[in-house]
């Protein structure tokens, strides 16, 4: 009999294995040789008496896993972070929330969601002061604009997840704590649960707060609960890293609390295999996570047809999947094939995973049989006659290279859902290893800019930027996504979107604003065209009265959105500038690192403003120094300037240049700054309200002949 003893200091995210890991040399290369079936039945008794200890070391109460208002997170098998500038989710042309459409390719391509994180923060967060709250009510309509997305969920069986993030303390101050204040919004909109950004377990103030209001939410901490008394609280988490070793691991969360529900979370997975597997062998939920900051890591074929297959399986059968007794690693009979059972009354669910790189068929499970005890084969959708040998059915069945297969045995006298057996057969009718497996990352498309009328002289304000050539080199500064394919911009010349750009560009003459359009300058547009946006909320927020605050008419104009400033454009006959025309301009043909040089130079620029708050931007020509080779003025470290717009499929953004004086501290996760000319910022775009901001500006070009 083999002895496994597990410490109470037990903290990582998954429990070990059973079967003896081979020693040296065969450590790392050897994990085939461990025999789980020998050793599974001692190592589930050991730890079985490792739970029990271990629940009373927490002082585990289950009240709210019995709580009927939270229950339905033991059925929230697929979960999704959306991002709100998602264009299936919002569409800018009609400023109109667009769930249905959102929530119908998803049912199409792998069969939908049961809950819904609504994401609206980062990563454009410390652009300006706006805290997560403020963000909240920017988004269009406000927080009734957000209740209709919210109740257009629900109307389709979807919960709604709010983030919180407990890192915002560099932006305005909420006057009330982050507990009180998401959970005055969720009762404002009538959201569901609270999603605990960076946390190890969202703290029990949350749900205290939101309590107080009436109202039971689903607290979701990011990471993994590490102080493990908070498994009382949060009866839902995300998983992280799963193993790739031969034997599929176990999540300690789900096996101290068998209805404490995990959707995996693997935001930069473009082959899900592995997940789903562990997702299957677990009885837990998926993070189906597609746009990630707006970058596409969308499904492929393969991996959406397996989800909406496991997903279709669990939601027919989800009782039986939060079993209090649950067993994993239930025997087997074929080498790499690994199962669970989950049993519940008259009825028991066995999900089966194949690890091995190769289909392997024949006799798969030989389980205890009972007489009238039928047979099916979950995954195919079909009954099944086992090979019955004494008191053993012995189940076989086909299972694809990497594959699943399930088996639910159902006591005599007990239906079966043939509904469910229905679906499950004609999804069954496509395998999937016949499916594309092919990871691929959208394109983008360059928002055309119209030329302007060609000018022979220089207009009155404008700057001449002589015909040329220079390296256009440049990179975005995005927080995450590596070196990925998809991230940051495509220009017209590229095949694919990319963090790094270079291209030799030949530059023909133009004019350009030598300085960034001012709030006197964008009040004689208004003057003159009694301009009104139709999406009115944030625009010039700072002015008072219908003008600029006394001492601002030479500052530069900000508070407009992109559409704002086109709009400016079009009436004074310009255009807004390319980027790559804002930083030729910037630049010249050296390569400079900085409009006036290589070295950073303090004097060139406004002081940084690392303070909660915006402070008033400087003078447009406050800053002679920080002149280009060019003579173009205030080009870096004020306002952040508007130049591009690119789209794909599910995301716009914006490139912008310059950087900003202001500098929000105490997190890394803030909006990051790009003051050297080979660096611009992305700005993801969703509608004006919410894109408008304090440290946002732009200039104009004009096209010469």
């Amino acid at each position: 009999m083999a002895e496994y003893k597990f410490s109470h200091v037990t903290t990582q995210r998954y429990l070990p294995t059973p079967g003896k890991a081979p020693g040296w040399p065969f450590a790392e290369i050897g994990h085939w040789k461990m025999n789980v079936n020998g050793t599974a039945d001692d190592w589930l008794r050991d730890l079985r008496d490792w739970k029990r200890e271990h629940l009373v070391r927490i002082g585990y109460d289950d009240a709210n896993y019995r709580r009927p208002e939270l229950q339905w997170a033991q059925r929230n098998f697929v979960h999704a972070q959306m991002m709100v500038e998602d264009r299936f989710f919002f569409d800018a042309a009609t400023g109109e929330y667009t769930v249905d459409r959102y929530l119908d390719d998803l049912e199409e391509r792998f069969g939908g969601l049961d809950s819904v994180l609504i994401w609206y923060v980062y990563p454009n967060i410390g652009i300006d002061d706006r805290n997560q709250t403020d963000l909240a009510h920017d988004l269009p309509g406000g927080l009734a604009g957000l209740k209709r997305a919210v109740d257009a969920f629900r109307r389709r069986g979807v919960r709604v997840f709010l983030p919180t993030k407990p890192w915002d303390h560099g932006t305005r101050e909420h006057g009330e704590s982050d507990w009180e204040a998401i959970a005055g919004i969720l009762e404002a909109v009538g959201a569901d649960g609270i999603n605990g950004d960076t946390y190890n377990g969202v703290p029990r103030a949350f749900f205290d707060a939101c309590e107080r209001r009436g109202r039971y939410v689903v607290l979701q901490p990011e990471s993994t609960i590490s102080c493990e008394e908070q498994l009382i609280w949060n009866v839902q988490s995300w998983g992280k890293k799963v193993p790739q070793d031969v034997v599929p691991v176990v999540a300690k969360f789900k096996w101290l609390e068998p209805r404490h529900m995990i959707n995996l979370e693997n935001r930069w997975s473009r082959d899900r295999n592995n997940d789903f597997q562990y997702c299957f062998f677990n009885g837990v939920g998926y993070n189906a996570w597609e746009n990630v900051w707006g970058i596409w890591n969308g499904f492929t074929d393969r991996d959406a047809a397996t989800l909406k297959r496991i997903a279709t399986l669990f939601r027919g059968l989800a009782p039986l999947l939060v079993s209090l007794d649950w067993r994993p690693y239930a025997p087997t009979l074929q080498a790499g094939v690994f199962a669970s059972s989950f049993p519940l009354g008259a009825r028991r669910l066995w999900t089966i995973v194949n690890r091995n790189e190769y289909a392997v068929d024949g006799e798969q499970l030989a389980v205890e049989h009972a007489e009238g005890t039928r047979y099916f084969d979950a995954w195919n959708g079909v009954e099944v006659q086992p090979r019955v040998d004494g008191a053993q059915a012995v189940f076989s069945v086909t299972l694809e290279a990497r594959g699943f297969g399930a088996l639910l045995a159902i006591a005599a006298g007990e239906s079966v859902d043939e509904r469910l057996l229905a679906r499950m057969a004609e999804l069954a009718r496509t395998p999937l290893h016949s499916l594309d497996k092919t990871w691929r990352p959208l394109t983008q498309q360059l928002i055309v800019i119209a030329p302007t009328p060609r000018a022979d002289t220089l207009p009155e304000g404008m700057v001449e930027i002589h015909a040329g050539e220079f390296d256009f080199a440049v990179g975005g500064v995005e927080v995450e996504g590596q070196t990925w394919a998809g991230l940051d911009v495509q220009y017209p010349w590229e095949d694919v979107p990319r963090r790094q750009h270079r291209r030799r560009m030949t530059m023909p003459r133009f004019f350009m604003d030598r300085t960034p359009v001012t709030n006197a300058q964008f009040q004689a547009f208004m003057q003159a065209t009694g301009y009104q946006p139709a999406d009115a909320h944030n625009f010039l927020r700072h002015w008072e009265n219908g003008a600029p605050p006394a001492g601002w008419a030479d500052k530069p104009v900000t508070w407009v959105g992109i559409e704002d400033a086109r709009a400016y454009a079009a009436w004074a006959g310009k255009r807004l500038p390319h980027e790559w025309e804002w930083q030729y301009a910037a630049q010249g043909s050296d390569g400079r690192a900085y409009p006036w040089g290589e070295a950073w130079d303090a004097s060139a620029v406004p002081p940084v403003n690392t303070g909660r708050t915006l402070t008033p931007p400087a003078d447009v020509d406050a800053h002679p120094r920080g002149a280009s080779p060019f003579g173009v003025l205030d080009l870096v470290g004020n306002v952040w300037q508007w130049t591009d717009e690119y789209a794909d499929n599910h995301t716009r953004a914006a490139v912008l240049r310059g950087g900003s004086a202001y500098q929000p501290q105490t997190s890394h996760w803030y909006f990051p700054q790009a003051y050297r000319l080979d660096q611009h910022g992305k700005y993801l775009l969703m509608a004006p309200c919410k894109d408008r901001s304090g440290m946002l500006g732009f200039r104009c070009v004009v096209d010469a002949r």
